[in-house]
Formats: C-alpha cells, structure tokens, sequence
C-alpha cells in the first residue's frame, strides 16, 4: 500500500458566539483545514489543522512531492521526511507532520480492520472526560444570545452546560479583563457549583506578580490547576511556592522543552495536544517520559472539529496516566463535518470511537456546506479582537477589556 494523492479543503464551521482569549477572539467560527490521504488501494484517511485558510491548503497541498508512493505504515520516516528537526529550523511543518499521520493510522487502522486506539497499544478506557471550557463570550451577531461577560452570566452559562453535556470539571479561559475581576468571576463559578473542579488559563497575559496575586486570592478553590498564569517557564518557575498546581501547554511542547521542565521544574501537568507535538504517537512518548517523572498529563484542545476530536479521544484512550478531564471546544460549534453532526457527550465525558481507523467520516454535503461558507466568509485574525479595532496586547498585558461595555 502507497499514498497516490493527498487533498486539502478548508472549512468554516460556525459557533454559537465569538469566544475572547488573551490575544484577541474567535470571531464567531472556526476555520479548519481538511486532509485527505488517498493510498493506491482505494482508502482515504483524513486529518485536519487549523487556521491559515488558503495557504494552509497550499502547504498540506505542496506535501505531495514527500509522499507520493511512501508506505502509510513507516510513520517515523515520515516523521524526518517532513519535520527534519534541523530542516525545521528554515520549514516548520510540525503541525502538517500532525495532520498526515492522523490521516495515514486512519488509512493504517482501515487496511487492518482496526480502530487507531488498538495500534497505539489498546485502550485503558471506553471514553474519555471532557472539562467544560468557558469562554467570555460576545453575543451571537445574528441573535443577540451567547453573551458572557458578568460572573452571573458565566454561571448561567456554565449551568446549562452542566444540565445538557454533564461537566463536573470547569475550565475558564481568562486573560480579557482585568485580572482582579476575572478572579472574582472565578470565583463565583466555584461557589456555584460545589464539589466540582476548576481551572483557569489566561494564556500567559499575566506578570509574574500579577500572577501571585491571582493565585493568592483563589487558592482556597478547589482548583485541579492554573495554567500559563504568565509566560515562560522561568516566571511559571516562581509560582511553584504557591501550592498550586502549575500546567501549561505552551511552553513545554516538545521534547527539548519537556526535559528542560524534568531538570529543573516549572510546571505539574503538561496538557498535550496532538497537532502541537505533531501527532497522536509524539504525545504518547511525552505520555511515557511524563509517567517516569510523575508529572500529571491532560488532552489539550486547539479548536477541533470532529477529525481532530478523534485523534484526542484515541490518545486519551491510551494513555495509563490521564488523571485530568481532555480540554475541548467542541460544545462551541453549531455542527461538525463527520457523518452523523457532532459527537455526543454522555456524562461530561465522549464515547472513544470504536470503527476501523478514527472512526469518523466526513459528510460530504456538510464539507461542501462549510466549504462555501469558507470561500463567503474567509479567514480571520485570531490575534485581533473585533470588538477592540486597532487593539493588540502586550505580554504581560495590560490593555485588558472593560467589563462593563
């Protein structure tokens, strides 16, 4: 068996509203690439990646050349064909490396009747569990509905949340306003729902004093972990004294950084997300080295539609040391591109698929759908925020949102 084809299609898929993070928003949509693999006995095995639109197309597109005729099942060639680590000094392709081999264990798990999960060494679990991911949300432009922007909407929302999907564990995803106030919206959450978990990720907004006083001021909470108070693993270093657990995912996402973090600790739990370290298999290797140190693991979310989800929902499946609920926003979306629309959740957890390969399939008439939209809507800057024209922020930051507009 050999790759004949490789295709890509983006995709805009909507949200129910605008989500706002430190660095700007998503604007009402999620815009994702689509790869097909196609191999010269007929199977087609997908992976996606996010953002860039067009020339994410023509970079998963201009692949072709490096993967006409290889062999699906030699995936650690693949790995220095396309992600030479020193080659990728001049040519990152780590998150493109990521999407071809979820497409090429899809095509493997087809050849052998076999869902991924069991070529990665069989799963622990039959579903993975899913953390609520919150957002301040801007109102839906067309309805008006899905804004959160008080501590009293947070926990409204957080509470139909838990009514529909089952989430005992609540992440909110902070760094908008100003850090005081997003405390106390945190806080709130807490006492709304006692004998649930939480956590809180302003990605890396924050000083490194701004974050002591974050954590001073929540720390009585039942907080599973906070997550890139500030940026670096430095500044995380200084927040050790704490006595809460420090996680990150973005600043140990790849080796060198994981053993820098083993030698001399800056953070407890490393969420790993399959496109940031280039695949499912990568995350499980850095699974194994975080099981020898101890240090506590969870399933990173960078906005995935249903073939990303996948990928997320066979690596939790495996992994012995899983003891956090994955990340997802996928309760966000109004829909998905796999047969079927969106996976379901079931008691804040999603069933592990159990088909050949990922287990999904794309709807071709959705793909089609979200495709046009695509080419209506386009892209948008993920670093900008719509309703700040003009604004970017500073790291640390200190251009915060009001909370009161």
């Amino acid at each position: 068996m050999k790759i004949a084809d490789i295709r890509a299609t983006t995709v805009t898929v909507p949200l129910e509203a605008p989500l706002l993070h430190s660095n700007g928003a998503h604007w009402g949509r999620f815009v994702r690439t689509l790869v097909e693999v196609e191999t010269d006995n007929g199977l087609v095995g997908l992976g996606e990646l996010g953002g860039g639109g067009e020339s994410a197309e023509a970079a998963v597109r201009a692949l072709a050349d490096y993967l006409v005729g290889h062999d699906p099942f030699r995936l650690e060639a693949l790995r220095f064909a396309i992600a030479n680590p020193t080659a990728s000094l001049y040519n990152n392709r780590t998150q493109l490396l990521a999407a071809v081999e979820f497409a090429c264990l899809d095509v493997i798990g087809q050849q052998l009747g076999v869902p991924v999960h069991d070529l990665l060494g069989g799963r622990l679990r039959d579903e993975v569990p899913f953390a609520s991911y919150l957002f301040f949300r801007y109102a839906n432009a067309s309805t008006g509905e899905g804004e959160v922007r008080t501590p009293e909407q947070l926990v409204d929302h957080t509470r139909e949340l838990k009514a529909a999907h089952g989430f005992t564990v609540h992440k909110l995803k902070g760094g908008v306003y100003p850090p005081d106030y997003e405390a106390a919206c945190y806080r709130a959450l807490a006492e709304a729902f006692p004998g649930d978990r939480f956590r809180f990720d302003p990605n890396a907004a924050l000083s490194v004093a701004q974050a002591r006083r974050f954590t001073q001021l929540v720390a009585d909470l039942p907080n599973e972990y906070l997550e890139d108070l500030t940026w670096g693993m430095n500044g995380l270093r200084q927040l050790r004294d704490l006595g809460v657990p420090i996680a990150t995912n973005t600043v140990v996402v790849n080796f060198e950084q994981l053993a820098a973090n083993v030698r001399d600790p800056a953070v407890d739990v490393v969420l790993l997300d399959t496109t940031f370290w280039g695949g499912i298999r990568p995350c499980i290797k850095a699974a194994g080295v975080c099981e020898t140190f101890q240090l506590g693991v969870a399933v990173h979310s960078s906005g995935e539609l249903g073939v990303q989800l996948a990928t997320m929902l066979h690596l939790g499946a495996v992994l012995p040391n899983l003891t956090y609920a994955a990340d997802a926003h996928y309760h966000h979306l109004v829909d998905d591109v796999i047969v079927g629309g969106k996976l379901a959740y079931r008691d804040g957890a999603i069933p592990v698929p159990t088909g050949p390969g990922l287990g999904v399939r794309l709807d071709a008439e959705r793909v089609a759908r979200y495709a046009e939209l695509y080419r209506e809507q386009g892209g948008y800057p993920y670093d900008r925020d719509p309703g700040r024209p003009g604004w970017y922020p500073l790291v640390p930051n200190e251009r915060w949102a009001d909370p009161h507009v």
